[in-house]
């Protein structure tokens, strides 16, 4: 131990107990400028440390903290006594501690106890398990396997099993029928991680979620945002966590990619499609919209919406860098119908907001004659203006309510649209799930079964596009649904069903 001579502050002695109390400065031959504790040969927790922490040279100074004093085999020794949640969070103290704290054997022997195995490794003495788990087997694993795998198993990752649950599809939708259950049970959360032009970053974790038949909205409202003109890089990730007892920030989990904007498509494609008296919603791209206080150019909140087509695994099967890529899933080819690819398409078109249901409709059997392909899109008609029967009210004004963490509003003439067309196998062929404006018509067309404004809600996107009219009727103060067109790039249906129309 390293004392102060009373009276001779500056300088260092030794003492111990057959000796006086003698200045360093005066036993520079025998005793190191820093003292060093004893180290405690351990061969076999030698053997499991990483090369580079073995032999360490310790520093000149005496800078080190009393942990980092310590031999590595010292610090194995206590490593080896921790519970899963304290080996996860020490790794975070430093360096060292971390490449310690990854070790194979360590894990594997937290996971074996836990899981399987535990009745063949159990053992009276540590040595004894040590000696089991110093094998090559567990060596030649690369490092970190078994902390992954344990994770894993702790948050319940076995995408086997919620694959078997997204099976059932429901008739109306044509999508799974319990992708919400699955992804309550799953525990699966979004962050969206925002860059400004100075490299400064920031993740966020959704305040509200709300589920509807075919998507699910997401809100952020809380944090430091950066001016929205500063904005260089926005990341959307699907993350999932490992329920340990340790602090939020660096609670283990993964991330899948979602989306990825960066400074060219937010400057390209972003548009004002809504606003009220204190904030403006701005449309990044599909699905993701901002909203920004009147005024200034600092964010209140951002909003996103998903489609549940395919949603848990572009949640969690993707990296933190690269998305998840769906499969591509093309029916037989069929040389005997002339009209293969334009027939026999069914739509589900949902209208929504975070509150409530606006208008939800299911039009199976759309089709589209050769002569109707123009300029490189095939036209479905769901709902036409000679036919009633098909025209749908809608339940409710269409407006897109929003929060911020110390105001709230509602934007008039806003809201969700999640569409699903499915092929003719009832196969999901074109899914979006976007917010979308709906504005005055420059040119009301005539109509003696209608009085009243009339509305466009239009949308379009590189595989295909959507034109809604909707007419308010003066005396019962309601809107109507009475014209309802799909079109679909032909690109896409050549590529799809192996066509050259």
């Amino acid at each position: 131990m390293t004392t102060k001579s009373p009276g001779t502050s500056p300088q260092r002695c030794l003492a111990t107990n057959n000796e006086k109390r003698v200045p360093l400065t005066q036993k520079k031959a025998t005793v190191p400028s820093c003292p060093v504790p004893s180290r405690v040969p351990t061969k076999r927790l030698t053997s499991l440390l990483p090369r580079s922490t073995r032999h360490a040279a310790r520093p000149a100074g005496c800078t080190q903290n009393h942990i980092e004093q310590l031999p590595p085999e010292i610090l194995m020794k206590i490593l080896w006594n921790l519970d899963a949640s304290s080996l996860y969070c020490i790794g975070y103290v430093n360096k060292l501690l971390y490449k310690l704290a990854k070790n194979n054997a360590m894990w594997r022997k937290i996971y074996s106890a836990k899981y399987g195995e535990s009745k063949k490794l159990k053992a009276k003495h540590m040595d004894e398990v040590v000696e089991k788990l110093s094998v090559m087997k567990v060596q030649e694993r690369p490092g970190g396997y078994w902390r992954r795998l344990y994770f894993r198993t702790v948050a319940g990752y076995n995408h086997t099993k919620w694959l078997k649950e997204l099976r059932t599809i429901n008739r109306f939708t044509g999508l799974p029928s319990h992708t919400e259950r699955v992804l309550r049970e799953q525990r699966v959360a979004w962050e969206i991680t925002v860059c400004d032009r100075s490299v400064c970053e920031g993740t966020f974790e959704q305040s509200h979620t709300y589920y509807s038949d075919s998507s699910v909205t997401l809100c952020w409202t809380n944090g430091s945002w950066p001016a929205f003109h500063q904005l260089s890089t926005i990341q959307l990730h699907g993350v999932k966590r490992v329920p340990l007892k340790c602090p939020s920030a660096i609670k283990p989990g993964w991330r899948s990619l979602m989306a990825q904007l960066d400074i060219d498509t937010i400057s390209k494609s972003s548009q004002v499609i809504g606003g009220d008296r204190l904030v403006k919603l701005v449309l990044l791209s599909p699905g993701i919209v901002i909203g920004i206080w009147r005024g200034q150019s600092s964010i209140a909140f951002v909003m996103a919406t998903f489609h549940y087509h395919r949603l848990l695994e572009r949640s969690l099967l993707g990296s933190s860098v690269c998305p998840y890529t769906i499969p591509e899933n093309r029916p037989l080819f069929d040389d005997v119908d002339p009209n293969y690819g334009l027939h026999g398409y069914t739509l589900h078109i949902t209208l929504h907001n975070t509150v409530t249901e606006i208008m939800s409709g299911h039009f199976p059997q759309l089709f589209c004659r050769k002569g109707q392909i123009n300029e490189g899109f095939i036209q479905l008609n769901a709902i036409i203006r000679s036919n009633q029967s098909r025209q749908t009210p809608l339940s409710a004004r269409v407006s897109l309510p929003w929060r911020s963490d110390a105001l709230e509003g509602t934007v008039k003439n806003c809201c969700m649209m999640s569409l699903t067309l499915l092929d003719e196998s009832q196969i999901p062929f074109w899914c979006v799930s976007t917010p979308v404006s709906m504005v005055l018509a420059n040119e009301e067309p005539f109509s003696y079964d209608y009085q009243g404004q009339h509305f466009l809600i239009k949308y379009k996107d590189a595989e295909g596009k959507v034109q809604m009219d909707v007419v308010l009727l003066e005396e019962q103060r309601q809107f109507f649904l009475i014209n309802l067109v799909v079109y679909i790039s032909t690109v896409k249906v050549n590529q799809h069903f192996g066509r050259a129309y």
